[in-house]
């Protein structure tokens, strides 16, 4: 959420700037808003400064043993006057703040100009691409039916699933306990496990409601609950209505975790395979941090991701999004692609952010400030370091050897009990 005074300073300065996004925020209709709701809110004060003068009064009066019955009857009326003002005032509270919630962060001086992804600029380009002997196939044939089977999934699911088998399943599971075990191991950060379901406040302190309520998946419950998208919702929310010391920060999480997305506006878009899934995990890393720091934050979750791909020589570049293709909370994103052969391109798999004070002022996420003893905003940062289903897929296109195998990483080969050689064809 934005900071509401900022918008009151300098409107046109706060639609100049979400214009980058190709947000349109209707300023006229903020200034009108704005202006109704100081007009209650000077009523409201007059009629409470009215009434303590009444009362006041009445109190001085009662003191000399005059009749006080003409001054209560007055102050009876202005109470009933400044109830009604006072529900004016919160019905204009409540409309800003549905208004607030509406709008996005606003982009960083450093992001890229541009209105989608075409926009994207490379940052970097890390390993170097294969040239294969053969014409390398993509992780659907090289899976097909054997190792990944889309056909069972479809049957018990729909469409967007998959089943993994055999070796290939345990891959998966070794590639996602892999990432862990470096992220904990090597770079500090403390592993939680968290609910799979979350309750409305939880994706309003995120940034998911109400802009992206038709890419959840809501439950049956009592309450309005949704499946996670990301595990990002649970962690960042663990510190929602909080206010930690400041020698807490900064706090470092890893997360594995299923995600569940209806991929609402992807229609049409990546229907073949494993990319693009209602149903698929994730290793998140989340981190709350000093306000100073929160860039040199968003550089190290980058490093950490980038190790991941590096240890399993996976070639990959490093992108930064443009202002059209941020997401609804962030205020800069690195976006790394990995080299897929069998589509002879870089997909997406890692999305690293940093929300700056946007999430933690909607959650309410604060730390003591020991200047001054008063709690201040945290900032909120994460990033994906991988998406494990999309690490699966660079792994099988990456490391075919043209026969129908897949070679291990190195790296993972603990995590196989040793197996170095996968024969799709077999399971």
């Amino acid at each position: 959420m934005l900071d509401v005074r900022l918008l009151r300073q300098d409107p046109e300065a706060i639609a100049a700037t979400l214009q980058r996004r190709g947000y349109a925020f209707d300023v006229q209709a903020f200034n009108a808003l704005e202006e109704r709701r100081r007009r209650v809110q000077v009523d409201m004060e007059s009629l409470q400064n009215e009434r303590n003068r009444v009362s006041k009064s009445i109190g001085q009066a009662k003191s000399r043993g005059e009749d006080v019955s003409p001054l209560m009857a007055s102050v009876a009326g202005l109470g009933e006057k400044l109830e009604q003002a006072k529900g004016s005032f919160a019905a204009m509270q409540v409309e800003l703040d549905a208004l607030l919630l509406t709008l996005p962060n606003l982009p960083d001086a450093r992001v890229p100009e541009g209105r989608d992804e075409n926009a994207n600029v490379e940052l970097r380009r890390i390993g170097t691409v294969q040239a294969f002997n053969f014409e390398p196939r993509d992780h659907v044939d090289l899976g097909a039916r054997s190792a990944l089977d889309f056909e069972a999934a479809s049957k018990i699911s729909g469409a967007r699933y998959v089943v993994l088998k055999g070796l290939t399943a345990r891959l998966h599971r070794a590639i996602a306990q892999f990432m862990l075990d470096t992220h904990t191991e090597a770079h500090g950060y403390q592993e939680v496990w968290v609910p799979y379901i979350v309750n409305a406040d939880s994706l309003r302190g995120t940034g998911q409601l109400p802009k992206m309520k038709e890419d959840l998946f809501a439950v049956g419950t009592t309450e309005e609950s949704y499946l996670i998208p990301t595990a990002e919702v649970p962690v960042t929310n663990l510190y929602r209505d909080r206010i930690l010391a400041a020698e807490e920060l900064p706090i470092r999480h890893v997360c594995h975790s299923p995600c569940f997305r209806s991929e609402a506006g992807s229609y049409g878009k990546d229907t073949r395979g494993m990319i693009r899934q209602h149903q698929f995990d994730k290793v998140e890393l989340v981190q709350i941090v000093h306000p100073s720091k929160s860039w040199d934050a968003l550089d190290e979750i980058v490093v950490n991701a980038e190790t991941i791909l590096k240890k399993l020589e996976l070639p990959f570049r490093s992108m930064a999004l443009c202002a059209g293709d941020l997401g609804f909370a962030s205020a800069r994103t690195i976006d790394l692609e990995v080299w897929l052969p069998g589509q002879g391109k870089y997909r997406e798999i890692s999305s690293i952010s940093n929300f700056l004070d946007f999430q933690a002022r909607r959650m309410q996420a604060r730390y003591r400030n020991p200047e001054t003893n008063k709690p201040d905003l945290v900032h909120t940062l994460n990033g994906s370091a991988l998406a494990v289903g999309r690490t699966l897929v660079a792994v099988l296109e990456n490391y075919q050897d043209g026969e129908g195998a897949i070679a291990v990483p190195d790296v993972l080969r603990p995590y196989m009990g040793g197996v170095t050689r996968i024969e799709l064809a077999s399971h």
